[in-house]
């Protein structure tokens, strides 16, 4: 599993969750995890969640942590247990590290989204393409711009880019053992 911080801010408007984007874009081969700044805003024609677009969902915010996961040899619910590993590590990180403001509130993990009462910290979605698996997850820095009650990083003073490392190391320590737990165990009849 490769990692990779990307430094340069861009928006993500659902085109970056394609096949080979990390490979194509960022020079990242393989299974990977990388992450970036950017605005969100994701019109109809790149949304995959088929709730979202019968609900005609905005899904937008001024400034958000993204993170795409690839992995290759996959299903799709395979995709769903990776995003949802992630929504639990992103989960465990920020309760760890979001200080005094969370001491009277436990974040809480419903599915793929990540909520502090009643605003939502993140969105997420999982998908498949004709060669790899891929998960967008995002958190939002600030609460500008989002079309519901949001959490962000900004409410608890948390580092955006020490987060994405941080979290883009656990989950690579996860997915790799894993790996490794698929690989040492003999066959049964």
């Amino acid at each position: 599993m490769e990692m990779h911080f990307i430094e340069k801010k861009f928006a993500y408007d659902g085109s970056q969750l394609h096949s080979l984007f990390a490979y194509l874009e960022h020079g990242v081969l393989g299974p990977s995890i990388i992450s970036w700044i950017g605005r969100c805003d994701i019109p109809f024609s790149h949304m995959v969640d088929g709730e979202d677009l019968l609900a005609n969902a905005v899904i937008a915010g001024d400034e958000m942590l993204h993170f795409i996961i690839e992995v290759f040899d996959r299903d799709l619910f395979s995709g769903v247990a990776l995003q949802r590993l992630f929504a639990s590590i992103a989960r465990d990180y920020m309760q760890a590290h979001a200080g005094s403001a969370l001491k009277t509130e436990t974040l809480i993990r419903d599915g793929d989204d990540i909520y502090w009462g009643d605003r939502k910290l993140s969105i997420s979605i999982a998908t498949r393409s004709p060669v790899s698996t891929m998960v967008h997850f995002a958190m939002n820095i600030t609460n500008e711009g989002t079309p519901v009650k949001t959490a962000c990083l900004n409410d608890w003073k948390v580092d955006p880019r020490r987060t994405a490392e941080d979290l883009m190391t656990l989950f690579k320590k996860e997915y790799e053992t894993i790996v490794t737990a698929t690989q040492k165990v003999r066959p049964v009849p």
